[in-house]
C-alpha cells in the first residue's frame, strides 16, 4: 500500500514528529508499504532523522509567474476576489502528483481545532476531488465546531479519533469514525545519558507559550508554575527536570518559559533544563521521571504510555478526552489553564496526584497494555 501523509508542520514540534514515527510503525509492520510525508518543515525533519524512515517532500513549491495557472489564479483573485486558486497553487505540484492508488492521511491531530483550519479543508478537497481515499488520522475536534465543519468531515472516507469526546461529536454528524488511541502511545523510547538516579526521584515539567496565551489572568500560569517548583523544592526531596517539547522559534518555543523558570531556580542545584532532542529521546527522559506535569499533549502521552503519574495543564478537548478514556474522568487529572485564578491552584492539583502516586501508577501499569490493544488495524485501510 502507498501512504501520503500531510498536515505536518515540522519536527520542531516533537508531537508532530511522534505522530509520524508512530504512524509509520503502526502501518508498516511488514516493511512492505510506501510512505511519503508532505512537510512544511523539511529541514527540521532531516535534523531529527525522519528522512531515514520516510520519503520527505516539500508541501509548498515556488510557482513561476510566467505560467498559465499563475495568471489564471491572479485574475480570479483580482476580478472575483477568489483566493482559492492562488492558495492552492503553491501546493499543486505536490498534491496533484499523488497517485490514485494512494491513501492520504491528514496527520495534524488537532489541525481542525485552531484558526487556519481552512487550509486543511482546501488540501483535503485537492485530494478527494481526484478520487484519492482520505483519512483524518488520530484527530481531536472541538464538539462545538463539528456542525460548521460537517461537510468536510463527512467527506473523509475514514476518521480515526484519538479520544471519546471527539469520537462522540463526530459520530453525531454521521462521519465514518473509529475510536483509537493516539498513535504516539506506540512511540518507541530511547535510553538517555542523564543520571537515572536523578530522574527517578524527579518531577518532569513542561510548559508552553500556548497555554500562557490561553490564560484568563495575565501572568497566572507562570506564577502557578513558580509556586509549584518552589513547593516541591521546599517540601520534598525531589528534583525538577524541565522538558521542552516544541522548539519552533516564534512565539511557540517551550524553551522560553522553561528557560525563565530555570534561571529562577538553577542555584538550588536540583533543577535541570533538558536540551532539545528527538521525540524518542525525550520520551526516554520522561519515562524515568517519578511524576510528570505537562502542557503539550504528546509530552503527556509520553508520560501516560510510560505509566508515569501525570497532571495535564490543558486547554482543549484533547486533554480532557484522553484523560477521561484512561481514568474514566478528567477531573483532577487535567487542570484547564483557563480555570487558573489562584496562584496555588497547580500546587493543589499536584498534591492530589502526589497523594495517590501508587494508585495512579498501578492503574496505568494495569490499564495501558489493555488500552494499547485497541491498535489501528491496517485491514480498515485495505477496505478503502
Amino acid at each position: 500500500m502507498k501512504f501520503f501523509l500531510y498536515g505536518h508542520n515540522g519536527s520542531g514540534n516533537h508531537g508532530c514528529e511522534a505522530i509520524v514515527r508512530s504512524t509509520y510503525k503502526i502501518l508498516n509492520k511488514n516493511n512492505s508499504n510506501e510512505f511519503t510525508l508532505a512537510t512544511n518543515g523539511k529541514k527540521e525533519d532531516e535534523n531529527y532523522g525522519l528522512n531515514n524512515i520516510i520519503n520527505l517532500k516539500e508541501e509548498k513549491n515556488n510557482v513561476p509567474k510566467i505560467n498559465f495557472n499563475y495568471i489564471k489564479a491572479y485574475l480570479s483573485l483580482k476580478l472575483f476576489k477568489n483566493e482559492l486558486l492562488s492558495e492552492e497553487l503553491v501546493y499543486k505540484k505536490t498534491f496533484e502528483h499523488v497517485e490514485k492508488d494512494t491513501i492520504a492521511l491528514s496527520i495534524g491531530g488537532d489541525n481542525y481545532c485552531y484558526p487556519g483550519y481552512e487550509r486543511f479543508i482546501m488540501l483535503h478537497n485537492m485530494l478527494s476531488r481526484r478520487g484519492i481515499k482520505t483519512v483524518l488520522w488520530g484527530c481531536s475536534v472541538e464538539p462545538d465546531s463539528v456542525d460548521k465543519l460537517n461537510k468536510d468531515l463527512c467527506n473523509y472516507d475514514l476518521i480515526v479519533a484519538r479520544e471519546s469526546i471527539s469520537y462522540e461529536a463526530l459520530k453525531s454528524i454521521g462521519a465514518n469514525v473509529l475510536l483509537k488511541p493516539d498513535p504516539a502511545f506506540w512511540l518507541d523510547s530511547e535510553t538517555t545519558e542523564i543520571d537515572e538516579n536523578l530522574l527517578k526521584n524527579s518531577v518532569g515539567i513542561n510548559i508552553s507559550p500556548m497555554i500562557i496565551n490561553k490564560e484568563k489572568q495575565t501572568g497566572i500560569t507562570l506564577k502557578n508554575y513558580i509556586n509549584l517548583i518552589d513547593y516541591i523544592l521546599d517540601k520534598t526531596d525531589m528534583n525538577i527536570v524541565l522538558i521542552p517539547h516544541v522548539i519552533w522559534k516564534d512565539n511557540n518555543d517551550d524553551r522560553k518559559p522553561l528557560g525563565y523558570l530555570y534561571d529562577l531556580f538553577k542555584y538550588s542545584n536540583r533543577v535541570l533544563l533538558i536540551n532539545d532532542q528527538n521525540c524518542q529521546k525525550l520520551k526516554g527522559i520522561i519515562s524515568k521521571c517519578r511524576f510528570f506535569i505537562g502542557a503539550r499533549t504528546h509530552s503527556t502521552i509520553a508520560a501516560y504510555s510510560s505509566c508515569v503519574p501525570t497532571l495535564v495543564v490543558g486547554y482543549s478537548v484533547k486533554a480532557k478526552g484522553i484523560a477521561k478514556d484512561l481514568f474514566g474522568t478528567y477531573k483532577n487529572y487535567v487542570i484547564p489553564v483557563q480555570s487558573l485564578d489562584n496562584e496555588n491552584d497547580l500546587i493543589d492539583s499536584f498534591k492530589w496526584i502526589f497523594n495517590r502516586e501508587d494508585e495512579i501508577r498501578t492503574h496505568l501499569i494495569n490499564y495501558i497494555p489493555r488500552y494499547k490493544e485497541n491498535i489501528f488495524n491496517i485491514e480498515e485501510l485495505e477496505k478503502l
